[in-house]
This record gives structure tokens, C-alpha cells and sequence, in this order.
């Protein structure tokens, strides 16, 4: 017999949800973004719950609050300061779903106001830069990639620059030399064989082994390379095992992110 007065005490709240592949116009490709519409914000541990629960890289809550919307990231592990394809995934969501009609959307976050624009299918983040500072190497950055690279630096991430594309593609890990760096997480690039950079990047402390592409890697990318190949306007690729293509402009203090999305589920989680 079932307990009235038990199920009595808890609501179960029904949180309309989308699964985005952000930076890609496949499926099956890009980075799987979750991307939750609320209406208030739930505590903390409820929204961690949810983001161990859906196991990706990132899960977004989004509230709309008029003419802004409200934007949250969180790993399975921890909340972020700052997340690329999770914002991507959720101006998707906003524009295609939701049917949002102006060509801007504006989000308040932790990192301040971001903005994604929309170009028909192309989708453009406004994102602050994060240049990064030459720095010795450390014994545990070529332990755990398992290669010394030409260069290191070091803004939020590390940034271990090699001569090839090979060279990053080719990258030994040990997580666990990785995951003892001071550091949210570390961005291995070199020069493309067919566009301008590529890159990879590994995030253990937060909880994500490798990202398949990482957008905010690029508000450190886009200015190194725009600084070494002379152009502000940049072809960028993610090695990934999934892969994903993105087009940076270095804007002085911002950096604008382009890429497309493409929903792959849509439906209801059931949260008590």
C-alpha cells in the first residue's frame, strides 16, 4: 500500500530540458550542453544534484527575467565561472524553442553580462578575453600530458603550446600528474594543418576528463593567436575524440565565439 501522508510531503517539480550539441551543426559531434528553463532558482544542491545526475560536460539553468535572462553553469562536480558551449546550447534553446525574436540575447552571469548573437543559423558569444602570461613549465604539466611543449602560460587555464598538430593529437595523459595543477584546467594548441589553431583541453578538478570543445579555452586562444598570426579574425578547431569548429575574433577586451547547435533531445526532468 502506498504512504499518502509519506508522498504528501514532497512536490515534484517537472523542469522543461534540452540536450544541445554545441559547436557543431551534426549530431553526435560538438559538445552535449543540458540546458534547464527554470522559473526561481532551486538551492545549490538540488542544481549540483541535477548537473552529477546528467553527467556532461556542463548543464546551463537559464531563467528568464524580461528583457535578460539569468545563466548558471555546473560541471558534475562544481560550479563554473564561465562556460562557452553550455551558452551557445542555451541561446539555441532560447531562439529555437522558445522562439526568442530579437537577434541578441543577453545573459547575467557570474562573469558579468555575455551576449550571444544569432545570424540565421550562426550563433556569435561575446565573451571577455583572458590573455595569458608566459610561465615556466611545471614537472606535472609534462607529466601529465606526457609531452614538454614549445611554450607555457598560464591565465585561468594553462596554456601549452606545441609545434604541431600531431603533437596535440598525440598527447599521453596522466590524469593524475594533471589534476595536482593549480590550475581549473589545462589547454594543450598548436598551429592547424587545415585552419589557423587547434587545441584540446582537460579539466580533472572540475570533474571532466577531456572537453570536447571548450569555449571559454578561447577567450585565451583567440588572443594568443590572433597576437602571433597577425589577424584578429581566426579558423579554429577541437581535437576531440567528438570534434568541433569555431570562429574567434579577437576584440581587444572581448572576444567574439561563433559556432552552430543542433538540439538532440527535448523533454521534462522530474526533480522532488
Amino acid at each position: 500500500m502506498i504512504d499518502t501522508a509519506f508522498v504528501s510531503r514532497f512536490t515534484i517539480m517537472s523542469i522543461p530540458y534540452y540536450q544541445v550539441d554545441a559547436f557543431s551543426g551534426r549530431l553526435f559531434s560538438g559538445n552535449p550542453a543540458g540546458v534547464c528553463l527554470l522559473t526561481n532558482w532551486l538551492p545549490d544542491d538540488v542544481l549540483q544534484s541535477i548537473s552529477t545526475e546528467n553527467n556532461l560536460a556542463e548543464t546551463a539553468f537559464v531563467i528568464q527575467r524580461g528583457s535578460h535572462f539569468d545563466l548558471r553553469w555546473f560541471t558534475p562536480s562544481i560550479e563554473v565561472d564561465l562556460c562557452g558551449h553550455a551558452t551557445l546550447a542555451s541561446a539555441h534553446v532560447i531562439f529555437r524553442h522558445l522562439g526568442y525574436g530579437d537577434p541578441l540575447v543577453r545573459f547575467q552571469t557570474r562573469s558579468g553580462e555575455l551576449t550571444v548573437s544569432r545570424s540565421d543559423n550562426f550563433l556569435t558569444l561575446d565573451f571577455p578575453t583572458r590573455p595569458a602570461t608566459p610561465c615556466e613549465t611545471p614537472d606535472d604539466l609534462i607529466a601529465g600530458l606526457g609531452a614538454t611543449p614549445q611554450a607555457t602560460a598560464l591565465a585561468r587555464d594553462y596554456l601549452a603550446i606545441f609545434e604541431t598538430e600531431q603533437q596535440v593529437r598525440d598527447l599521453n595523459l596522466n590524469m593524475t600528474a594533471l589534476i595536482r595543477l593549480d590550475c581549473l584546467g589545462i589547454i594543450a594548441t598548436a598551429p592547424g594543418d587545415d585552419c589557423d589553431f587547434v587545441s584540446r583541453f582537460f579539466a580533472p578538478r572540475a570533474g571532466v576528463t577531456e572537453d570536447p570543445v571548450t569555449g571559454s579555452a578561447h577567450c585565451t586562444l583567440t588572443p594568443y593567436w590572433s597576437k602571433r598570426l597577425g589577424r584578429t579574425k581566426l579558423q579554429a578547431r577541437q581535437i576531440s575524440p567528438r570534434g568541433g569548429e569555431l570562429v574567434c575574433e579577437d576584440r581587444g577586451e572581448r572576444v567574439g565565439i561563433g559556432g552552430r547547435a543542433v538540439t538532440y533531445s527535448t523533454g521534462f526532468l522530474h526533480v522532488h
